[in-house]
């Protein structure tokens, strides 16, 4: 088999079938579009899918990492202790709160916030916050997340926009914090366009969430708080519904794709394959090969051979010039490492047998190339 290249074959594909169709048409017909009873419905439910009794849907996942920082409590002279591997969404959202996000350096194996590094920072200066990314769809090492927070007096938020049924010793992301939030992106593994959903165990701070994420309170016209407009539309609710059904399935199908990725790429010495520690459920949001000093080189062959791939993220958040004319910069050697290497490939469940078998070949005939 020779690598296509008449079609792409693309690194993420939303599953949108005839049941999310249907959905969408019954909040058409109905008139009512505002966030309503299809996305209340949507919040009892992922709620009681990820275990946590509180759950406060939003338009994005920035708004709601926003609507859950300032309902913590966490605003001007606070820092955040967070990864500079990931999208800046997350130390975004600790700026927009007024807070300092402090970045300190990734574990080398599984690329997430090291516990090690972060409880440096908690020891030489403190902080409000340590929020965590479970990057690609691997946890973080939440249990060790959660010890930190406890010792150290501060807050825990796990950012799980790329880890939908992702789990730690059986114990699903979002669990282990103060408040955690998704994201429904087209990409995710769960999607309703866009949208967004804060999960928490305290009724306090989801009732800061909801007047934040819609200001018209339980009165109306009787404002609690100067909010935003961050509802979610009763379309994405009745999409998320929807999606939410066949998630663990559409899950277990990245699985199945990245173990086969595992055994036919596992034995090439010039790449790494992912890292799914012992205990870890990893849900394969990407399928994200270490390549080092060739990564470019691979991702302009697979380019070529009409597969798609991508580098997430060829810069660090601090390294970025948003960022560094704020002041930020720093070293974290393990992060550039892997900015440096990290290429993405296709995992998604909408991939052919067919479709896995011309990404394999297609980085295997790279193997005798030049970088």
């Amino acid at each position: 088999m020779t690598p296509r290249t008449a079609a792409a074959i693309p690194i993420a594909r939303p599953l949108i079938g005839d049941e999310e169709k249907r959905a969408v048409l019954e909040v058409l017909s109905s008139g009512v579009l505002v966030a309503s009873q299809r996305v209340a419905e949507f919040e009892r439910a992922f709620a009681r899918y990820i275990g946590m009794p509180h759950a406060v849907a939003t338009s994005s996942g920035s708004a709601a990492l926003h609507a859950a920082m300032l309902a913590l409590g966490i605003g001007p002279g606070d820092r955040v202790v967070t990864t500079p591997f990931t999208f800046a969404a997350s130390s975004n959202a600790v700026i927009h709160a007024g807070a300092q996000p402090v970045f300190a350096d990734v574990d080398p194996l599984t690329g997430n916030l090291d516990p090690a590094a972060a409880e440096d920072v908690l020891r030489q200066g403190g902080a409000r916050a340590i929020l965590i990314v479970h990057l690609y769809g691997l946890p973080a090492d939440a249990p060790a997340f959660r010890r930190l927070a406890d010792r150290y007096g501060a807050l825990l938020i796990e950012d799980c926009a790329q880890a939908h049924g992702a789990a730690v010793g059986g114990r699903k992301v979002g669990t282990f914090g103060d408040a955690a939030i998704f994201s429904f992106y087209p990409t995710k593994n769960l999607t309703t366009g866009e949208g967004g959903m804060v999960i928490t165990a305290a009724a306090d701070v989801a009732r800061r969430v909801r007047l934040l994420v819609d200001p018209r309170g339980d009165e109306e016209y009787a404002y609690e708080v100067v909010g935003f407009n961050y509802r979610m539309t009763e379309i994405a609710g009745a999409i998320g519904l929807v999606q939410l059904a066949s998630l663990d399935e559409r899950n277990e199908r990245r699985r199945e794709h990245a173990r086969w990725l595992d055994r036919v790429l596992g034995t090439l010495p010039w790449l790494r394959t992912p890292a799914e520690p012992k205990g870890y459920h990893h849900v394969y949001h990407q399928y994200t090969l270490r390549v080092p000093g060739r990564r470019d080189a691979l991702a302009r062959h697979l380019t070529a051979s009409g597969i798609g791939c991508r580098v997430y993220y060829p810069r660090l958040v601090p390294h970025t010039a948003a960022y560094q004319r704020r002041g930020f910069g720093g070293v974290y050697p393990q992060a550039e490492r892997l900015a440096a290497e990290a290429l993405s490939v296709p995992v998604h469940p909408a991939l052919s047998r067919d479709d896995l078998d011309a990404v394999a070949v297609g980085i295997r005939a790279f193997g005798g190339g030049t970088a």
